[in-house]
């Protein structure tokens, strides 16, 4: 996170985490609309277009500092990101950070309806196929609770992030 222009790490006693496997779950009403789905989910496209969707609202902390630090990471392969795009342009999408097969989501938009949602269900997909082990969202709110979202000791999390990365964490 940023503050006051500078990056400080934040480790969460009760870390948030989406599953991978058959305990992810798509809400009713969001698999009506995947059936129509008015998007086209891209990668990689658009990082730093993603980052500025989501810090566009009233509070952020993606500053300046942020932004630049993870469009570094992107540039050298650390960083990603997954679009949902339409005639009009970039409509939703998320942004995070890979190591080893663990994935540290990081922020999500939405300038149009369900766009974020769609994204994070074609990354879950991107995920699995990839053979990750986690995905890692710090903290659980409401709307990914939603999605099977759920918290876990920072114990036993550090636990499943050494497997996931292959090395060990103090």
């Amino acid at each position: 996170m940023a503050e006051d222009g500078e990056i400080v790490w934040v480790a969460p006693r009760m870390r948030g985490l989406i599953p991978l496997d058959e305990r992810f779950h798509i809400p009713r009403g969001l698999k009506k609309a995947l059936r129509k789905n008015p998007f086209e989910i891209r990668f990689n496209t658009a990082f730093r277009e993603v980052m500025l969707g989501c810090a566009d609202r009233d509070e952020t902390w993606i500053d300046p500092v942020i932004l630049e630090s993870y469009c570094s990471l992107h540039e050298n392969g650390h960083a990603h990101s997954v679009e949902c795009w339409d005639a009009d342009g970039l409509q939703g999408g998320l942004y995070g950070v890979s190591l080893g097969k663990a994935f540290f989501g990081e922020s999500m938009f939405s300038r149009k309806t369900d766009a974020s949602k769609i994204a994070l269900v074609a990354f879950v997909g991107r995920l699995r196929e990839k053979n990750f082990e986690l995905l890692d969202t710090q903290w659980v709110t409401d709307h990914l609770r939603t999605f099977g979202g759920f918290e876990i000791p920072q114990e036993k999390y550090l636990s499943i992030l050494n497997s996931a990365v292959g090395v060990e964490f103090p």
